[in-house]
């Protein structure tokens, strides 16, 4: 089977940056362009008086995970990968955004356990979700 578009979704957990390391050497293997696809949702402020910095509004937390992002892919990949790589940020549930994306896919690389959750689950709730609905292939990543 030929993979010709990627995409991999990280939140910046351990398995995802595995699920990105994973996901590129595929690329790279099938000369497949790579869609690194990160989630947002808006954060509620802090009460009223608190002397925590927050973003001032949906355009900031955005820029803040387009930045974050941008950092996972050059630690994990480096600077100029000899691969095709789109960076994505949309607002939004993972495991919808996910499901949404593997439309155009080929092939959808997740990581077994996110940032939240239960320890000692072999699955996280978005990549039993993806692999339940995706409309591509999908792989899970440990």
């Amino acid at each position: 089977m030929e993979w010709q578009k990627l995409v991999v979704g990280v939140d910046g957990s351990d398995s995802s940056k595995t699920a990105l390391r994973w996901a590129y050497d595929v690329a790279l293997a099938h000369g497949s362009e790579l869609t690194v696809l990160a989630t947002w949702r808006p954060v509620a402020p802090p009460p009223s008086g608190s002397a925590s910095t927050y973003p001032t509004d949906d355009t900031d937390q955005a820029t803040i995970a387009e930045q974050q992002l941008l950092s996972l892919i050059r630690e994990q990949i480096g600077e100029d990968p000899p691969v095709l790589i789109r960076p994505r940020v949309v607002e939004g549930s993972a495991a919808k955004v996910l499901i949404d994306a593997s439309q155009d896919a080929d092939l959808l690389v997740v990581g077994s356990r996110g940032i939240g959750g239960f320890v000692g689950l072999l699955l996280g709730s978005v990549s039993q979700h993806v692999a339940a609905h995706a409309a591509c292939t999908v792989v899970v990543v440990r």
